[in-house]
Parts: structure tokens; sequence; C-alpha cells
């Protein structure tokens, strides 16, 4: 057997025919166009039986509290202590606190929701239904309980009830108060209208905690503005009503809540200023009385007058102690006077407190003068003079003891007026005591005037601010909802329809060619051509088709064999020309071609005047004769 040329030379330029992998998926365009045309059935249909989720938003703005000008207004800065400041992510967690939407939802009776059967889909009918569900049992049980309501009309006031899909199942008519479990209710008219056309409806109640929940994870709120004051709430939903509903009555109880915060803020403060001015009231009232009780014991209306008082008697007593000691002093010499000089001579006139006693020394003196007077014109002997002298000896004897007297008055009043001195001085001692204590009461007093004037008027600012509540915030825009559906979007959906029903055929044209192991076409072998030679193909004979080559045959099958015939030139280079090529034909298994290709190989070398001997191999079942029979 001759050996074929080595076929080692590596192609490397690209076996990728691109038309060839078209044309794999384009053979099966009909199964690519009906998955295209499915997939846009599902999505039209989607679209026409999905209920759309639309958006809906609004938006508010937090008032600052700086804006607020009754607050302002109040003098003592007292807006500062009664207002509150909250951040701007406070009021969003505020927006969405459990607290605020439960009473939203049990406001608008959220948790209740009504359905009615249509012909493919259940819609719900918000505000649309033909029953309303009323509890006769009590908020904190009914809010807290979960029940579901299949109504099936058997005429127009009569219907047949389902409760929990199987638990309860009973006829009842409009109207009827209806026990199950520990729950009272009744169904009766949206508008209390006698005749209705019921429809198959579903009712459900759910509890308000689980719907509030739901809201919050919905609810959405995005800070906007320059100073991020503004908030824009959104939410969707498949029922853009009851979104417009719950987002306003939000805002609106928002601000309620934020201005009863305010002014509970304020009643408290208030209360609080009115408990302590009757505390201190009392206390000030006592200050009061201990200050009267004061004054009383120490018999004094101020201490600073009874100081003056006290201080001008000292001083009105040292005074009147000198003026007697001079008095006492000129009396002392008047006696000396009268001891020293003659009986009958002249005393000098002095004025004394003791009028008698300057009549007497005037008295003397005119008897003088009157014995003088009579002296020069007779003796001491005439009658006269001695009538005058008995007067004088007798005057003077009037004197010496109305001095004497005088004197000793003058004693007892200096003893008087030293004692009330000693008194004043003690008096005047104890002073700085008493006016310690009294400044100290005062004090007290001052302290709880100034404390009571400061809570009046903080009493006054807490009701002018209980009463000058402004609004937490403002509503910008009340709830709207967006034209465009957010959920499903319609061409969004059409597209990805298109594009599953364009993916999947050829996905699974994919999946069936990279699973089939036959060799179709010559790129099948694109991996083999780099280490074995590829000499030709033959096409696959149809069932009314011949599979024999005949003489001057123009058929594609005749030549393919012809190209076959060529490229084999190629390859066989015997040197020696005395001696015949020998062509082998196998393969692994019957009925692969072996036969076939070995006949109309020899037949198209024969063609060429070319001695060719076919002999075949296979002794266990040979098919040879039967191309030989044919020909």
């Amino acid at each position: 057997m001759e050996e074929l040329q080595d076929f080692s030379e590596e192609q490397n330029e690209s076996n990728f025919d691109l038309k060839a992998e078209l044309y794999k998926y384009l053979g099966y365009w009909k199964w690519i166009l009906f998955g295209i045309s499915m997939g846009l059935l599902i999505a039209f249909l989607f679209n026409r039986y999905t209920i759309p989720k639309y958006r809906s938003q609004s938006t508010m703005m937090i008032v600052d509290e700086s804006e607020n000008s009754a607050i302002n207004a109040i003098p003592s800065g007292a807006g500062a202590i009664l207002s509150v400041d909250e951040g701007i992510q406070n009021h969003i967690e505020k927006l969405k606190s459990k607290k605020l939407v439960e009473s939203v939802v049990s406001e608008l009776d959220l948790n209740t929701e009504y359905y009615t059967d249509g012909n493919v889909i259940t819609v719900e009918a918000y505000k649309n239904s033909d029953l309303i569900l009323k509890f006769l049992t009590p908020d904190s049980i009914a809010d807290d309980s979960f029940i579901r309501l299949d109504i099936n009309p058997i005429s127009d006031t009569r219907f047949n009830l389902i409760i929990n899909e199987s638990d309860y199942s009973k006829e009842h008519n409009i109207g009827d108060i209806i026990r199950y479990e520990n729950l009272q209710f009744t169904l009766i008219p949206r508008n209390n209208e006698s005749s209705l056309n019921l429809k198959n409806s579903t009712i459900i109640q759910r509890p308000t905690k689980d719907v509030g929940n739901d809201y919050i994870s919905k609810l959405q709120i995005n800070s906007k503005g320059q100073a991020k004051d503004i908030l824009e709430l959104s939410i969707v939903d498949e029922s853009s009503e009851k979104s417009e509903d719950f987002l306003n009555h939000l805002m609106i109880r928002f601000n309620e809540e934020g201005v009863d915060d305010k002014q509970e803020v304020a009643e408290n403060t208030t209360a609080f200023i009115q408990d302590r001015l009757l505390m201190i009231t009392t206390e000030l009232d006592s200050v009061e009385v201990d200050i009267a009780d004061f004054k009383r014991s120490n018999q004094i209306m101020s201490v600073e007058s009874g100081a003056a008082i006290f201080q001008s008697k000292l001083s009105s007593a040292e005074q009147e102690v000198f003026s007697l000691k001079t008095e006492m002093e000129l009396l002392n010499s008047i006696e000396n006077l009268l001891r020293r000089q003659g009986e009958y001579e002249l005393l000098p006139e002095v004025t004394t407190k003791d009028g008698g006693l300057s009549g007497l020394i005037n008295s003397f003196n005119s008897l003088v003068m009157k014995r003088n007077s009579f002296l020069k014109g007779s003796t001491t002997q005439n009658p006269a003079v001695i009538a005058i002298s008995d007067q004088l000896d007798s005057l003077r004897s009037n004197l010496f003891d109305n001095i004497s007297a005088v004197k000793n008055s003058m004693r007892i009043r200096i003893q008087e007026l030293n004692q009330r001195e000693s008194s004043a001085k003690g008096s005047f001692n104890n002073f700085p005591g008493l006016e310690k204590g009294m400044r100290s009461i005062e004090r007290q007093q001052q302290i709880k005037e100034q404390l009571y004037l400061f809570l009046l008027q903080r009493r006054e600012e807490a009701a002018i601010s209980y009463a000058s509540t402004a609004s937490v915030a403002r509503i910008v825009d009340p709830a709207f909802t967006l034209s465009n559906p957010v959920d499903p979007e319609p061409w969004l959906i059409l597209v990805g329809g298109f594009l599953i029903g364009l993916i999947l055929p050829i996905l699974i044209i994919f999946l069936k060619n990279l699973l089939d192991t036959k060799v179709h076409h010559k790129g099948d072998l694109a991996p083999l051509l780099k280490i074995t030679p590829f000499i030709g193909e033959v096409p696959r004979i149809g069932t009314e088709q011949t599979d024999v080559i005949h003489l001057n045959d123009r058929s594609p099958l005749a030549e393919s064999f012809r190209i076959l015939r060529t490229n084999l030139a190629y390859l066989i280079q015997n040197k020696d020309k005395n001696v015949g090529d020998t062509i082998f034909v196998t393969s692994t298994i019957k009925g692969e071609g072996k036969t076939f290709i070995s006949y109309n190989l020899a037949r198209t070398l024969a063609s060429t005047n070319k001695k060719v001997l076919l002999i075949g191999a296979d002794i266990r079942n040979p098919k040879l004769h039967r191309y030989t029979d044919a020909t």
C-alpha cells in the first residue's frame, strides 16, 4: 500500500464561517418566527391583564422656626426654650414612624381592602365597592384581626358569604349582624341604596400594623432644595387614588402632630410655671410675714429710719446735757459773784431756761439802782433806803435758794438725759445686728419677688407660644399621580417579549447543534483539518435520486466525485509508475457509505481510461453486489 503525502502544514487562518453559522439558524426561521410571535403575544397579554402600578408623589416644606414671628416677638427669647429644633433627617424618620403611618391607615380605613371579580383578573374597588364592612366589635380587636370575606350574590339584597375561604359559608341579607369567632360585623351599602346590583367580590381585613409596615416599606422620602428643607414623598401602588389619599393625610397628620407636640410643650411649661407660682406665692407671703413680725418685735418701720430716730435722740440728749451743764456753770458763776461782791451791787443780766431766776435778778438790780439813787441824796439810815435794803436782803436770800433749786433740777435733768443717752447708745448698737437680720429677710423677699415676676413673664410667654403655634410644615404640592405606569412598562415588556421569543429558539437550536455529533458539512471537521487532509465532500442523496454515477453524468453527485478524484491525484504521488495505487475506504460501523463511495469513486477513476480493481472486503455483510447488479 502506498503512503500518502505527509500533511502537517498548519492552517493559521480562521476557519469560522459566519455565513454557514447564519444558515444553521435561518434553516429554522419558521421556529424563530413562531418564538417571536409567542413572545410578543405573551408580552401583550401580560400588559393587557396585569394591573399597572403608578407613582404618586407630593411635596412639603419644613418650616424654619426662626420664621415664626409670634415666637420671635417674645422679648426674653423664650421661643428658643419652647421650640424644638429638629433636623431634616428627624422629620423623615417621623414621617416613616409606625405610630404616624398606622394612625393614617386607621383614619382612612386602609386596612380594609375591597376587590371586585372581573372576567379575567380581580381589581381593587377603592371607594367604589357595592358593600362596606362595618365592625361592631371594639377597634382594638378588629384592627388586630385578619379576615377574608368572599361574597357571592344570590339576589339584589341576599348573598352567600364565605369567610376565610372555607371556615364559614352561610347566606345573609344586607345589614345582617354576622358573628365569626370574636368578631361582630355587618355589610351595608356604601351609598345607602336599597337595591344593588351585587357582583362577586372579596373583602380582606388585615391587621393595621401589617398594612402600616407595607406602607412604610413602599414610602420613599427624598430631600430637595438648596437648604434640603423640602421633602418629596412618593409611593408606588396599584390604586393611585388610595396612594394620593395616604400621602395627603400623612402630611396633614404630620403637621397636626408637630403642632400638638409644640402645644404639649407649652402646656407642660405653663403647668410647671403655675405650680411654681403657687409655691413661690406661699413662700413670698411667708417672707413678708417674717418682715412684719421682725418690725413689730423691734418696733421699727425700717432699720434706716429707726437708726436715724435713735441717732437723733442721742444727739438731742447730748445737746441738752451740754446746754444744761452750760447753764449750771452760769448759775455757779452768778452764785460765786453773789458771794464775792457786796451785798448791794448789781448782778449781770443772764438768760436761763428758768424764767423766775432771771426775774429775781432783774428785780434785785432794779432795787439796787433805786437804793443807789436814794443814797445820792440821803444816808443808809434813810427809811426808804433801809426798806430797800431789807428787800434786797430778802431777794438775795431768794436768789441763793432759787439758784440752788435750779441747780438741783438741772442735775436731775442731766442724770435723766445721761440715762436716755445710755439707752439710745445701747439701742443704736443693736441696729447693725438688726440691719443684718433685716437685710437677710429682705434679700429672700427680693429673690422671691424676682422669681415670681420671672415666672409670671414665662407664663405669659408660654400662653403666647401656645396660642401662636405655627405649622411644622407647609404642603407645597398635594399628592398627584404620574400618567405613565411604573410597573409594568408596556414598551419594555414588549421588547423583552420580542427578545425572549427571539433568543429562546436560537438557544434551543444552539443546544441542538451543540449536542449533534454527526458531520453535516466541511465546517464540522474544522478542528481536525489542521492535522488531517480534506479531499472532498459528497452531497446527501434523496430517496428519489440514484446513488450511481453514469457515463457523462452532470449531476452534483458526479461532480463531487470528480473533485474527489482530482484531489486524490494531488495526494497520491507514487514514484514507481509500474506499481498501482491502493485506496482503502473504511468506517467504524455499517451504513456510513463505504460501498457507495468505493463504487462511485471507481467508476469516476475508470472514466479517465484507468484500470480500476474494486474489491469488497466486507465478508460478513457484503453490499457491493447491489451496485453491480444495478449497472
